[in-house]
């Protein structure tokens, strides 16, 4: 490719372009309260900053839970103000997600955020029979993603939470991926259910899933979106690629949420995007009482301001539609 061609000057403006999706859903937050959130051992800079920028933001009113010496020390350290923060000291990381979690339980929290410890130790309480925040509906993460060169949000499921989810768990996964979208504003969501290839065929298991799913939308099983798969990668996101191979879809081409066949084909998807594609990547758990908040050092200030965003939005909305729905009951 010559130094000064037309595609690598589009490439180069890919590259430069501004993640004004994440910028819209920020600015959304300034008309609604912030959301009491439950931070979980903020015990490093990143995890506290990020609590601390996102309150600074209006977006969520943070409960730091973790050893108070140690978090005062991270911030004094790093130089972050916790004068008009709540601390409740825990005395190690695991009694901190413990005490998150009961926040929720005792409606003093409206979300959770992940600090410092282990994402694996921070579920184990959410998801605990005994004292956790269980729902009816298995847990699943989405990855609410800002890629330049896409018009709208990209929504990845599940990349972090279900290794190798059946049919059952994805019927929750997709379920809880289209109520996100609709409370970010998307009315009916366009679900491609990835493969490998567009053909359902015995040899790849994870097509089959997806001609079952689309038939359980059909039937009214899953709620809320429009669902077609097998697809593609290429044939989920490219109107070009879908017509090349001849797929008529109301979602090829135009998706807005990918149901990943696993674990890892969902973390390579999105971590490609980020890398190669300058994509920005929040991401939630959904699923429990209230929305889980996830980030990563390596995510971006706007990232997880981002996050909390999607979190708080979503809280909102969950909320508004309870009290509707109480209404109507009574």
């Amino acid at each position: 490719m010559a130094s000064n061609s037309p595609e690598r000057i589009a490439a180069m403006d890919a590259q430069t372009q501004s993640h004004g999706k994440y910028d819209a859903l920020i600015d959304r937050c300034q008309a609604m309260p912030p959301v009491c959130t439950a931070v979980a051992h903020p015990c490093d800079a990143h995890s506290l900053q990020g609590a601390i920028d996102a309150a600074a933001a209006g977006i969520i009113r943070p409960i730091l839970i973790g050893p108070e010496g140690k978090i005062r020390r991270v911030a004094r350290d790093s130089r972050i103000d916790l004068a008009t923060h709540t601390i409740v000291n825990a005395e190690h990381s695991h009694a901190a997600a413990a005490i998150a979690v009961e926040l929720v339980r005792t409606g003093e929290a409206a979300a959770l955020m992940k600090g410092s410890l282990h994402t694996d130790e921070l579920m184990a309480e959410v998801v605990c029979r005994a004292t956790g925040i269980r729902t009816g509906r298995r847990v699943s993460h989405v990855f609410i993603m800002d890629v330049p060169t896409y018009p709208k949000l990209l929504f990845i499921t599940d990349a972090a939470v279900n290794i190798a989810p059946t049919l059952d768990d994805k019927v929750d996964i997709v379920t809880n991926a289209i109520d996100l979208a609709q409370a970010l504003g998307v009315e009916l969501p366009r679900v491609a259910i990835l493969s490998a290839v567009e053909t359902v065929t015995a040899k790849i298991p994870s097509t089959i899933e997806a001609a079952a799913l689309c038939k359980m939308a059909e039937r009214g099983q899953i709620k809320g979106g429009r669902l077609d798969g097998p697809l593609a990668f290429d044939n989920a996101i490219s109107r070009q690629a879908a017509l090349t191979k001849g797929i008529v879809s109301p979602v090829a081409g135009d998706a807005d949420i990918l149901l990943v066949p696993d674990m890892e084909a969902g973390n390579m998807l999105a971590k490609e995007l980020t890398f190669l594609a300058n994509a920005e990547a929040g991401g939630i758990v959904l699923g429990a009482r209230v929305p889980v908040i996830l980030t990563s050092r390596a995510d971006s200030v706007r990232a997880r301001l981002a996050s909390c965003a999607v979190a708080a939005i979503y809280s909102h909305v969950r909320n508004a539609e309870y009290d509707l729905d109480r209404d109507a009951a009574d």
